[in-house]
């Protein structure tokens, strides 16, 4: 089985799929963010690194998706496949810092991805407001996320919003993390228990 947790950056994704793996022995899988050869510069000068950061995830992820569904195992994932195509990428096109040569181009790369990938089964959301994203982006202190602007934050959850009111590729939670300190409260950890198990398990 293939669990994937989707999120805007801070939203607590990297948090909750290191919790659900420890509480449901499931495999996690995490974005390489600290290993990514493209972060550091794409934040300093994302027109000129924005490309090469997104065929960089694509690639990765598509490799990751892959491994899970070779492995057997119930895998809990850091991100999707889909975030990089529908909400990255495009973001970063509008806001004039990827070409259109090199978007289409990287399209073209993620249809034929794609193809051959099957969609998770279960796809967690986390919504989260801008506060809620700045306050955990700069309690967990990453010295290439402190650049990051208010305005990238809002066209990403604008994206984030309309891709998943749209999402119809399988089995799909949203989690209002705003109200929420699952890191911390046991009670809050387990209300997000409560969902998981009522939406994998439930009757419908």
């Amino acid at each position: 089985m293939h669990i994937a947790i989707a999120g805007n950056i801070g939203s607590g994704k990297t948090t909750l799929t290191r919790m659900l793996a420890k509480h449901y022995n499931w495999e996690p899988h995490f974005e390489d963010a600290d290993n990514n050869p493209y972060l550091n510069d794409f934040y300093e000068d994302m027109k000129r690194w924005a490309f090469n950061l997104q065929v960089y995830f694509l690639n990765s992820r598509f490799n990751q998706v892959l491994e899970i569904h070779k492995s057997g195992k119930t895998i809990v994932q850091d991100r999707t496949i889909y975030e990089d195509a529908r909400i990255f990428a495009p973001n970063l096109h509008d806001m004039g810092l990827m070409s259109k040569r090199d978007f289409d181009n990287y399209e073209s790369l993620f249809e034929l991805m794609s193809s051959v990938v099957q969609p998770p089964d279960l796809l967690i959301y986390l919504r989260a407001s801008i506060p809620t994203l700045v306050n955990q982006i700069s309690k967990r202190g990453r010295d290439y996320e402190n650049s990051i602007r208010l305005d990238y934050l809002k066209k990403l959850n604008e994206r984030y919003e309309d891709w998943t009111s749209g999402y119809n590729m399988g089995k799909f939670l949203v989690i209002n993390v705003d109200n929420l300190n699952f890191a911390e409260k046991k009670e809050d950890f387990g209300i997000i228990i409560d969902k998981i198990e009522q939406e994998l398990h439930g009757l419908f």
